[in-house]
């Protein structure tokens, strides 16, 4: 998949079939719609692009307002939102900046300036709730009737459902805040994860005696919080048990060499021994978070944070012997 910032670079299609939207967590609605849009393009011989937005819109105006609580929690990183997207066939991916500028755009413009001349839309997709356009003005009819006038077709898909519920960004936010990861993965179609550079800390769980795996979550609100069983990709031939902590670690200094911000750190149970001591330190991992533990707790001092983090860790390898046995009795 191309990736551009922007559509006003020489390498994005002529012609496209086009769908728009914030694509938060890729969840299984959003593949139906990539499905579907892919399938178009095919029979069209155009491009499938998907245009989306960073920061999320209602980040932008949350900040503009001085209101942070209006903010969405983020469910995934934008490298884990294109990643999925790639997995799910899209031809190209075009990033706008949202701004006071793209905000301010009236429905009429966005469409003869963004799908027309910028991107050449030849058809679009939009779900059934699409609004667009400042204040939100563009809703499909604006747009089906603005499409037959400049030559695109418009269709709209509805809403996606599994076991009778409505499949969407909302529906999977809810299901990460209260730690349910059975239903993350049902609305997703695959286990929650996150990615990145593994990148230094303060290494203070090497002097506890537990080594972490730290990548920086870029946003600041995360949609899952506390302490997780996971299995991590990237070091080893096969996946790597182990337990993490994401979120901002309330038993240390908020003035960390990490300044304050969201990490996700993860302690192998078992680390390869080829990696040597040091030797993950800029590689590029996934963490799967499959099972929550716990919120965050704020310990009293070292001892007893070290005396929680062993504790976890014997609850994850407990996690993980009770999967192991309910694979074996599946399998039988």
């Amino acid at each position: 998949m191309q990736i551009f910032r922007g559509f006003h670079h020489p390498g994005i299609a002529a012609a496209c079939a086009l769908t728009i939207g914030n694509f938060d967590g890729v969840h299984r609605g959003h593949q139906a719609m990539l499905a579907l849009l892919n399938n178009e393009a095919r029979h069209r011989g155009v491009t499938s692009c998907v245009l989306t937005f960073e920061p999320h819109p209602r980040d932008f105006f949350a900040a503009v307002a001085r209101k942070p609580e209006l903010a969405p929690a983020r469910i995934a990183t934008l490298r884990d939102k294109l990643t999925e997207l790639a997995r799910c066939g899209v031809d190209q991916c075009v990033v706008l900046p949202f701004d006071a500028r793209l905000s301010s755009q009236v429905p009429e413009a966005f469409i003869d300036n963004v799908l027309v001349r910028g991107l050449g839309t030849k058809y679009v997709l939009v779900g059934d709730d699409f609004r667009f356009g400042a204040k939100r003005a563009g809703d499909y009819a604006m747009l089906d009737a603005a499409g037959q006038r400049k030559g695109f077709d418009v269709a709209r898909m509805n809403s996606y459902e599994v076991h009778g519920l409505r499949v969407s960004s909302s529906a999977v936010r809810e299901a990460l805040g209260r730690g349910d990861m059975d239903a993350v993965a049902a609305l997703l179609g695959r286990p929650y994860s996150i990615s990145g550079h593994v990148v230094h800390g303060r290494k203070l769980g090497r002097q506890l005696g537990f080594k972490t795996l730290n990548l920086r979550f870029s946003h600041w609100k995360p949609a899952a919080s506390g302490i997780f069983a996971v299995q991590v990709d990237g070091l080893a031939d096969k996946p790597l048990i182990g337990v993490a902590n994401l979120g901002i670690r309330p038993s240390l200094d908020p003035e960390d060499v990490n300044g304050g911000r969201v990490l996700l750190e993860t302690h192998c149970l078992e680390w390869p021994q080829s990696l040597g001591a040091e030797g993950a330190y800029g590689k590029i991992i996934r963490v799967e978070l499959l099972d929550k533990l716990h919120d965050e707790l704020k310990y009293d001092g070292l001892d007893a944070l070290t005396q929680g983090i062993r504790k976890d860790c014997d609850d994850a390898r407990a996690y993980f012997a009770s999967t192991r046995r309910q694979t074996t009795r599946d399998r039988i």
